[in-house]
């Protein structure tokens, strides 16, 4: 890969599976050293040994971002042991397959805790170790649901819409201390996520979307996030060609867009 690669700690949450798993194995391929970090930690030591990387170049750090009171304490420990942190991929979240009629207020309070404040929680907490190095990337995975917005999504799009707003506030705050923000905003991509989702009282959805098992893998998507996280892109969009066209549809003709989200099949 590329020489801006070389000999970084690459900190990745979610790292247990999906985007998070391809991840670890794509930056493996290159002389860094990873933090893998999720709620399984059974699931992160078999990512671990599967990346190929020698024992002292990869920590297990098992960590369930919803417990925002510990995230310091995380942050700690990962810098203790390798002595920085040079990029964090956040990439732990939860999606949404429910209707705003069919929808408890409490599921959208806990896509919004999971999907945006850990976020939040976690930048803040390992900003000052940037800060005082003066570099480091923040790369956040957000997702084209952050740009339209569509049936069955409507707690799962405003927490990525939050957490591309966030992102850009960061990186005008913080460009002069040479730190870099990235946010990826994936369309759909072969994972659980789908399986995984909420539904409107909080149980998981269960199924897997036809768009979903149709996406793209999560091998080449991982394979881009690496690539734009090398050329420092400020916001890319990965996916399939349609929705990726969706987002600049929404930008140049909104009106059009509106009208191909209401015929979709909810």
């Amino acid at each position: 890969m590329s020489g801006y690669l070389q000999h970084k700690v690459i900190w990745i949450t979610g790292a247990s599976s999906g985007i998070g798993e391809a991840l670890a194995y794509q930056f493996a391929q290159s002389d860094v050293k990873l933090i893998l970090s999720a709620r399984r930690e059974n699931e992160l030591q078999r990512v671990a040994n599967r990346c190929g990387l020698l024992p002292e170049n990869i920590l297990v750090l098992p960590m369930d971002m919803l417990e925002i009171d510990q995230l310091a304490v995380k942050v700690q420990a990962a810098i203790n042991h390798f002595g920085q942190i040079d990029i964090v991929v956040q990439n732990a979240g939860v999606s949404q397959r429910s209707l705003i009629k069919d929808t408890q207020l409490s599921v959208y309070r806990d896509l919004m805790e999971l999907n945006y404040f850990s976020i939040v929680a976690l930048t803040k907490a390992l900003l000052p170790h940037f800060t005082q190095r003066r570099q480091g990337h923040f790369v956040a995975i957000s997702s084209i649901a952050g740009k339209i917005g569509t049936p069955l999504r409507s707690g799962y799009g405003p927490t990525k819409h939050a957490v591309i707003a966030f992102c850009d506030s960061l990186r005008a705050e913080i460009f002069r201390d040479n730190i870099l923000v990235t946010v990826i905003c994936p369309g759909y991509i072969k994972t659980a996520i789908s399986l995984n989702a909420l539904s409107g009282d909080g149980s998981k959805h269960g199924q897997m979307d036809d768009n979903q098992a149709k996406g793209l893998s999560a091998e080449e998507c991982a394979k881009s996030i690496v690539k734009a996280i090398v050329a420092q892109k400020n916001e890319v969009y990965i996916g399939g060609w349609f929705e990726v066209l969706g987002v600049y549809l929404k930008r140049f003709w909104p009106a059009l867009v509106y009208r191909i989200v209401r015929k979709v099949n909810a």
